[in-house]
């Protein structure tokens, strides 16, 4: 899951009480919950250069579904009377259609299997939270090396230009 031109869709409130961190941060604020999912889904999406698109099952909510961009990832809270595998369901069909890699993110089965049915390949709400985690070690890893790194002028000269500026140095022309 690499390519600029691949899609995940998220089911937000499925992989929220799917993910034990964020369930019992939902206890006290769901707020806060969001944000923390929509944190870590956006630094999934600047790690694996995919198009993120969180869906929020907003169909008790009087009132119009809304999109917005949070942390650069998509935010789509469902229309009234619209649930979020319906809005999945749909995106799904919509998106597979422009030949892109589609991945949906969600525990529920029936909404794997329709999703599947649609084109999209599933990953479960496990699946996606072991890929964050192994890119975060990923990333830590590159940051931990690369500070151990010198990145010295040194070697990257050639004997010609180390001579002189050595003589330079010195004072000599």
């Amino acid at each position: 899951m690499r390519r600029r031109e691949d899609v995940l869709l998220v089911d937000g409130y499925n992989v929220i009480g799917a993910w034990s961190m964020l369930s019992s941060l939902r206890d006290s604020s769901l707020e806060d919950a969001r944000d923390l999912l929509l944190e870590m889904l956006a630094d999934y999406q600047g790690f694996t250069g995919m198009e993120v698109i969180v869906v929020f099952d907003a169909h008790q909510v009087p009132g119009i579904g809304s999109t917005f961009n949070q942390y650069r990832v998509s935010v789509v809270y469902t229309k009234e009377k619209e649930t979020a595998d319906a809005c999945i369901e749909r995106l799904s069909s919509e998106l597979a259609l422009r030949s892109r890699d589609l991945y949906v993110a969600t525990s529920d089965l029936v909404e794997q299997h329709v999703a599947f049915g649609n084109g999209a390949l599933r990953i479960s709400a496990r699946e996606l939270l072991i890929n964050i985690q192994q890119n975060r070690k990923e990333i830590e890893r590159t940051l931990d090396y690369g500070s151990k790194v010198r990145n010295e002028l040194d070697n990257n000269l050639s004997m010609d230009v180390k001579t002189k500026l050595e003589r330079w140095r010195r004072g000599q022309k």
